[in-house]
C-alpha cells in the first residue's frame, strides 16, 4: 500500500505502463472507427470487457447505484463522447491531450468529495500544463473539429467524475469494477447505436468488419481496458488522486509520438509548444520535493 503522496518505485512502472498502453489506444481508436461508428464501437468494447468475465468475477462490494453511476460516467459517456469527437475529426494526438483536462476536473472534484488537497506546487504545474490545452484551442479550426473538441472535453469531465467513484467505491477487485462497469454500459451502448445510427449501418457494419478493425477493437478491449484500468484502479485505490491523475498528462505525448509514426499525423510547432508545457507541468508536480529545496519551501 502506498503512502498516498508519492509512487513507489514498482507502482511508477505500473503508472508509466498505464501512459504508454493509452496513449497507442488513440490509434487503436482511430482505426477501429474506420471500420466501426462510434456507438457501435462503444458497445462492442463494453460488451467484449464484461461478457463472460461478469460470470466469474464478482460484483464489487458497493452500493448498486455507485457501480452503475461509475459505469456510465467513466465507460459509456466518457467513451461515447470521445470516440464521437474523434470521428467528427478531432485528431487522435489531440484528442489525447485534450482528454488531459481531466486532472484538472479530477483534483478539484477529489477537493470537493474528499478534501483531497492539492499542494500549490501541484496546483502551479497543473497550471503550467493547462497553457498546453489552451494552445490546443487556439489552434483547431473548422466546425466539427471545434464540436469533437467540445465532446472530448465533457468526456474528460465524465473521466474525473470516474475517478471520484473508483476511489469512493474503492473495490477489492479494480478489475472486477471494471468488468461490472462495462457491463453497465454496454447495453446503453447498445440502444444508442441502433437508435442514431440505424439498425442497417450497424448490420452493414458487422458484415464487413476487417482484420485491422479485429484487432484494433482486441487492443481496446483486453490491453486498454482490461490492463489499463484495472491497474489504474490499483493506483487509485493505493494513492491520492493528486498523486495518480497527472501521470496521464504524459498520454498525449505517447499518442503525439504513435499518431505522427502509424498515421503520419504532422507535428506542427504549436503542438510540440503545447506537449512540452503539458510535461513541464507534470515534471514540475513530480518533483515536488526537489522544487522546495531548491526554493528553501521544506518548512511551512
Amino acid at each position: 500500500m502506498g503512502n498516498g503522496l508519492s509512487l513507489s518505485g514498482k507502482h511508477l512502472l505500473v503508472a508509466l505502463s498505464v501512459v504508454l498502453i493509452w496513449g497507442v489506444n488513440f490509434i487503436a481508436v482511430y482505426v477501429g472507427l474506420k471500420g466501426l461508428p462510434p456507438f457501435l464501437l462503444c458497445a462492442a468494447r463494453f460488451g467484449l470487457a464484461a461478457i463472460p468475465w461478469v460470470l466469474f468475477l464478482p460484483r464489487p462490494k458497493a452500493p448498486l447505484k455507485l457501480i452503475i453511476a461509475y459505469g456510465l460516467f467513466n465507460f459509456a459517456m466518457q467513451f461515447g463522447l470521445l470516440f464521437s469527437g474523434i470521428q467528427l475529426g478531432l485528431s487522435p494526438g489531440l484528442s489525447s491531450l485534450v482528454l488531459q483536462v481531466s486532472v484538472f476536473f479530477s483534483m478539484g472534484l477529489a477537493f470537493i468529495a474528499f478534501r483531497d488537497k492539492p499542494s500549490l506546487l501541484k496546483i502551479i504545474g497543473s497550471l503550467i500544463s493547462f497553457v498546453g490545452i489552451g494552445i490546443v484551442a487556439v489552434h483547431v479550426y473548422g466546425g466539427s473539429t471545434f464540436v469533437g473538441l467540445v465532446l472530448t472535453l465533457f468526456a474528460a469531465l465524465s473521466w474525473a467524475v470516474g475517478n471520484m467513484l473508483t476511489k469512493q467505491i474503492n473495490a477489492d477487485s479494480p478489475l472486477s469494477l471494471v468488468v461490472w462497469g462495462n457491463l453497465v454500459a454496454f447495453p446503453l451502448m447498445v440502444v444508442l447505436s441502433l437508435w442514431l445510427e440505424g439498425p442497417t449501418l450497424v448490420a452493414n457494419a458487422l458484415m464487413g468488419i476487417s482484420w485491422p478493425t479485429v484487432l484494433a477493437v482486441c487492443y481496446i478491449v483486453y490491453i486498454s481496458t482490461h490492463v489499463g484500468y484495472g491497474a489504474w484502479g490499483v493506483l487509485l485505490k493505493s494513492y491520492s488522486t493528486s498523486a495518480v491523475v497527472p501521470f496521464t498528462l504524459l498520454v498525449p505525448v505517447v499518442g503525439f509520438v504513435s499518431s505522427a509514426l502509424y498515421l503520419g499525423e504532422t507535428l506542427p510547432w504549436w503542438k510540440l509548444l503545447a506537449s512540452v508545457f503539458i510535461m513541464g507541468g507534470l515534471v514540475f508536480g513530480l518533483l515536488e520535493k526537489r522544487v522546495k529545496k531548491i526554493f528553501g519551501l521544506g518548512k511551512n
